[in-house]
């Protein structure tokens, strides 16, 4: 059994739809950020403050390499894992990775309250959204083996991405 890589910018439902796809399909989920979180002993904040983006990166690389090694994963990767190269090509031919694609309008609508992510934590929080989303999107897409439309319920692009890949549902 190979992973399910999911990817796409912040807000489009990564960890709720990869939740949904591990309770269907019984499969493991695994939060990369959160993986990374537990692995370093401190948060991803916390991590950019003490390593700076660059230990950050190189530490979201070796949980690349980790994850890619095991089977029958649902990855909830980190908004900015799969905009690298060298984290695609971890996954390439070995797992799928499937972007959740909303539009930024969406986004937009679903991060309002955020008070979690230090990048919205701006007064000029549109405009950096907007540029961020316009620069990823198409590294998402280069990246992606299939592409699911991700603005309907988290459990319904689950169930899209279930049936897309073919994965076999849990029997009760």
């Amino acid at each position: 059994m190979n992973n399910v890589i999911l990817c796409g910018f912040m807000g489009c439902g990564k960890s709720t739809v990869g939740k949904n796809i591990a309770r269907k399909t019984g499969r493991h989920f695994i939060d990369m950020d959160r993986y990374i979180e537990q692995k370093a002993g401190m948060t991803v904040a916390e991590i950019f403050a003490s390593k700076g983006e660059e230990g950050f990166r190189a530490l979201e690389h070796e949980a690349c390499r980790e994850l890619a090694d095991r089977r029958g994963l649902i990855v909830a990767s980190g908004g900015g894992a799969l905009t690298f190269a060298r984290n695609v090509e971890v996954f390439r031919g070995r797992d799928t990775v499937v972007l959740l694609d909303v539009p930024l309008r969406t986004i937009r609508f679903r991060l309002r309250n955020d008070k979690k992510r230090p990048l919205l934590q701006r007064p000029d929080r549109d405009k950096v959204m907007e540029e961020l989303y316009r620069k990823r999107l198409p590294q998402y897409r280069a990246a992606a083996d299939v592409v699911v439309r991700g603005e309907s319920t988290p459990l319904k692009t689950a169930m899209t991405v279930i049936e897309r890949l073919g994965l076999k549902k849990k029997t009760k």
